[in-house]
């Protein structure tokens, strides 16, 4: 883990209604910097809308996002950029993204978060090597010039191109894709398709990963392979993780931080060992009121 830890993304009394029903109650918390970091909880607890609501997919009905790029005074705003980007009073690197002000496009582009999806989203019908190549458009359409420059072969484009196929060729080396660079993304196994998701994420450069039930599906195999390279994310890349995930082996093993949601309300916030300890946790997961968790604990032998 960083020896870094300071506040990356700040979720601060996020409410979100569809019409009359309450998907997520006054939820805040914190994603630190260098952490990994997942959100549990039952079915149905709000968990992915967080995620649609933190990459812009949805816009809060109240609360604010704040993502932290670069060190200094975040205190000291003065004035708001373009993009909802709050420039820091004596700090020019130092930026303030409040993500409920942002286009989806503009958090990926600008606060920088990458995202992964519970259902695959994948361009089947492309190469593996051109999945990971789209995810870098934005590079590359300005080194075109947003013009025709990609088509007659200008220096820049040249530059940004080669740039492009190593970064994707890193990554299929990261995943143990390399082999299957050229073949139909959409041939590939269950679980290569969900590595290539990762590397494809990781193409854009994020400093905040979103994985939506990155081992739903793996065999055990296969999520100690995810584990290490998520871990490995965190570790090489100083990218910060945030993860949902209903495999509890996978979040105990490898998550800083853990919150935990019930019908879209936080009922925990903690280390994994705090949250595998409290009561209100163990009552949302087996279904029983709290007074009955000792009973139920000492059935199942927790």
């Amino acid at each position: 883990m960083s020896l870094v830890s300071s506040p990356l993304l700040t979720v601060e009394h996020m409410t979100m209604r569809f019409g009359g029903l309450v998907a997520i109650n006054d939820l805040s918390f914190v994603v630190n910097s260098g952490e990994i970091t997942a959100l549990i909880g039952p079915n149905g607890a709000g968990k992915t809308t967080v995620f649609n609501c933190i990459t812009g997919f949805y816009k809060p009905t109240v609360g604010r996002l704040a993502l932290r790029l670069g060190n200094g005074d975040f205190d000291g705003l003065v004035d708001e950029a373009t993009a909802g980007a709050d420039a820091v009073a004596g700090n020019a690197d130092a930026m303030l993204y409040l993500l409920e002000r942002m286009p989806d496009y503009e958090i990926t582009q600008k606060a920088r978060i990458a995202r992964t999806f519970q259902n695959i989203r994948l361009f089947s019908g492309m190469t593996v090597l051109e999945n990971l190549l789209v995810a870098q458009h934005n590079a590359l359409n300005a080194a075109s010039l947003y013009t025709f420059g990609g088509l007659f072969g200008i220096p820049s484009f040249k530059v940004a191109e080669k740039e492009s196929i190593e970064k994707a060729k890193y990554w299929l080396e990261r995943t143990g894709l390399i082999d299957r660079a050229d073949d139909p993304a959409g041939d590939l196994s269950y679980g290569a398709q969900r590595r290539l998701e990762i590397a494809r994420a990781m193409c854009t450069n994020p400093v905040l990963l979103c994985l939506d039930e990155p081992a739903a599906g793996l065999n055990p195999k296969e999520s100690a392979e995810l584990n290490a390279l998520i871990r490995s994310i965190r570790d090489q890349h100083e990218c910060s993780v945030m993860l949902i995930e209903h495999d509890m082996s996978v979040v105990m093993e490898i998550s800083d931080h853990v919150v935990v949601l019930d019908y879209g309300t936080k009922i925990a916030d903690g280390t994994p060992d705090e949250i595998k300890a409290d009561p209100r946790v163990i009552a949302a997961y087996l279904g029983v009121a709290d007074e009955e968790v000792d009973e139920v604990e000492a059935e199942v032998g927790l």
